[in-house]
């Protein structure tokens, strides 16, 4: 496209960073009857937010999720991608989902973008050029050197008796197990990874393991319920010790209120002890009546 050839170096940049390093999500869909790849723009926003994309050089500083929104927005006009709405699957439940254009072209977090840019091409040609060289040297076998034809000849029969041994070792391991379930309960293992995704030389350790049933579950189960008994009782004892200072606290507020009845009693009959001296200059007075 010849929007795509004005795009500014720093911006196409960031455009191949999206289409071939940032991992981002992608989604299968059918625009005008053709398979096309779109994404969801949120996605679009973390790849531009992620440390790898801050180690990238002439590139624009994004910072924040306005900053990347904005840039990708600057991206829309060179028809890299293109804001489109999605409709109902073609075929069934799994099937691509029908992509229209929108008429309106922004970039939302929450809207769906399809991709008019394939990105590099030199791996596929470089996959194209490498599986036509295998086919043309496959085919010309008869024209091979006898020295070269003989070496292949053993590696294939090497290969083939090493993929031979390991179905003899997956039978035997079978047999043996079998045997040992009913005479040594609860069975023998030998290799027990050997189907395990695990590397080459891991599936070879252990040489052998007793099939006992994993717990792993359940003591994960175990210890979870272990904590919350062990916070359920934290939380009774901190409730309880609230509990004694409030009981405490209202035993504590009578006796005050106590003492400060007596004082004011005492402050009340005072008067009649300062007038107890006079009593007898009363009765005096009486007499002399």
């Amino acid at each position: 496209m010849d929007q795509q050839q004005k795009i500014p170096q720093d911006l196409k940049n960031v455009v191949s960073f999206l289409r071939e390093k940032s991992g981002m999500k992608i989604r299968n869909g059918a625009l005008s009857g053709k398979r096309a790849e779109y994404f969801k723009g949120r996605s679009a926003i973390k790849a531009l937010l992620s440390p790898s994309y801050a180690k990238l050089s002439n590139v624009p500083q994004i910072t924040s999720e306005a900053d990347a929104t904005k840039v990708l927005h600057s991206i829309i006009p060179f028809a890299f991608f293109l804001r489109v709405d999605r409709g109902n699957p073609i075929g069934g439940k799994d099937s691509p989902r029908e992509l229209k254009i929108n008429n309106q072209q922004l970039f939302a977090p929450d809207d769906y973008y399809v991709w008019l840019f394939a990105g590099s091409q030199l791996r596929a040609m470089l996959g194209s050029a490498g599986l036509v060289a295998v086919i043309l040297i496959g085919v010309m076998f008869p024209l091979w050197p006898t020295s070269l034809r003989i070496g292949v000849w053993y590696l294939s029969v090497a290969v083939l008796g090493l993929i031979g041994l390991f179905f003899v070792i997956a039978i035997i391991r079978l047999i043996i197990y079998i045997i040992t379930m009913f005479t040594a309960s609860p069975g023998l293992w030998i290799f027990p990874n050997l189907f395990e995704d695990v590397g080459f030389i891991d599936s070879f350790i252990p040489m052998y393991e007793w099939d006992y049933p994993k717990k792993k579950k359940a003591g994960k189960k175990k210890a979870k319920k272990q904590v919350n008994d062990a916070n359920q009782v934290t939380e009774t004892k901190d409730s309880t010790h609230s509990a004694l200072n409030h009981s405490k606290e209202s035993l504590q507020n009578p006796s005050n209120n106590t003492s400060a009845q007596s004082d004011s009693d005492t402050r009340a009959d005072s008067p009649n002890s300062h007038d107890s001296p006079d009593s007898p200059n009363t009765s005096n007075h009486a007499k002399e009546e």
